[in-house]
């Protein structure tokens, strides 16, 4: 028997349906994001707002490419922290959050960068099958990359906006070398990912 337009309605919406949005954990820091920039651009001006505005963007793309919450959550609570910390002057207070924060960060991004460049049919899933030493050496390359595009970020922010961000040999060189045990870290479980992961 046809279903009539009352028993249609009387159906559950489906949670997949462009009517009904599935909200996921990582929209709460989306959210957080979101108030850290309106709080951000009265507090510290135009340096606040760009860097909470380049979060706020960071954080929509695990939602736009349907990553795992696995990935989403601590890529998400990551940058939001770096940016936090960055502002509030933590790094200059706690000597070792700043190689904690590149090496986490950059595996993180790496991580994120590889899946979207993936999903875009750029490069080939990592984990597949009879390319996982490429695929870890792929991610390890953007997270080496994103690191290096990291610290030219900061010796141009303190150059040019901000004087209070830390530059300096051994700065730049412990953030790399930071970052690229951040990347080896993430290259391993993402380059095993199975057909199910995928």
């Amino acid at each position: 028997m046809p279903a009539t337009p009352l028993s249609r309605a009387a159906e559950p919406a489906d949670p997949r349906s462009p009517a009904s949005p599935t909200w996921v954990a990582g929209d709460l820091l989306r959210a957080a994001a979101l108030v850290s920039l309106a709080v951000a651009v009265p507090l510290y001006g135009f340096v606040g707002a760009a860097l909470f505005l380049l979060v706020l963007g960071g954080t929509m793309l695990p939602r736009a490419l349907g990553l795992p919450t696995a990935l989403d959550v601590p890529f998400c609570a990551t940058i939001l922290l770096a940016a936090w910390a960055a502002q509030l002057d933590w790094y200059e207070a706690v000597d070792w959050l700043d190689l904690v924060v590149h090496a986490v960060a950059t595996g993180l991004v790496a991580a994120v960068a590889h899946l979207t460049l993936a999903r875009v049919r750029l490069l080939p899933e990592p984990g597949a099958p009879r390319s996982r030493l490429a695929s870890a050496m792929t991610t390890v390359a953007l997270g080496l990359a994103l690191a290096v595009v990291w610290e030219v970020g900061e010796w141009l922010g303190h150059t040019y906006l901000d004087d209070r961000i830390q530059v300096g040999t051994s700065d730049t060189v412990g953030d790399l070398l930071a970052g690229a045990l951040g990347a080896v870290a993430a290259a391993v479980p993402l380059s095993r990912r199975t057909d199910a992961d995928r």
